[in-house]
């Protein structure tokens, strides 16, 4: 078994002007900001980019064929596809050390949002204070998410055998 494991996730989405009622949802929080994301889930990118490293981590890809069955049977909840890839590298003997999310958008501002962005996805991922960080920028408006056309994220998750982790806990 290798001792560490690295997986890298992305995901962006397209900002939905009109969206009747439809929040933003970013890292399982609800924001106020007057648009939502364009989707099939609740189109939460940062929960998205996460579940993707962690599936670069399991091998199990979960958005796409698993996620898709889920909304179409009504779960669009993206904290539900989080926990089903978190499940996956646990199975594999492996315990998350660190998440890293860099965010590009125009909006809405993140910074003051990051430490309940933080405390939640460290709670979600049953994480002590400190394993997640966050940073964003708007790229100077080179693309179209700096534009304000959208929503990316990306995320690095570090893991560690869990037999060597409770050796160094």
């Amino acid at each position: 078994m290798t001792v560490f494991k690295t997986g890298i996730g992305q995901d962006s989405h397209r900002i939905l002007e009109e969206a009747e009622g439809r929040p933003l949802v970013l890292a399982g929080l609800t924001l106020e900001a007057g648009f939502a994301l364009e989707g099939n889930s609740d189109s939460d990118v940062v929960l998205h980019a996460v579940t993707n490293a962690l599936s670069g981590i399991s091998g199990k890809p979960v958005l796409g064929p698993v996620a898709d069955g889920l909304c179409r049977a009504g779960v669009k909840d993206s904290r539900a596809y989080l926990a089903i890839a978190l499940g996956d590298v646990w199975d594999m003997g492996y315990r998350i050390t660190h998440v890293s999310i860099a965010l590009e958008c125009q909006k809405p501002r993140l910074i003051r949002h990051f430490p309940a962005m933080r405390s939640k996805l460290e709670g979600l991922m049953k994480l002590p204070p400190g394993c997640v960080a966050f940073t964003a920028t708007s790229g100077e408006g080179l693309t179209a998410f700096g534009q304000g056309l959208g929503v990316q994220a990306f995320a690095v998750v570090s893991a560690m055998d869990a037999k060597l982790f409770t050796l160094m806990a």
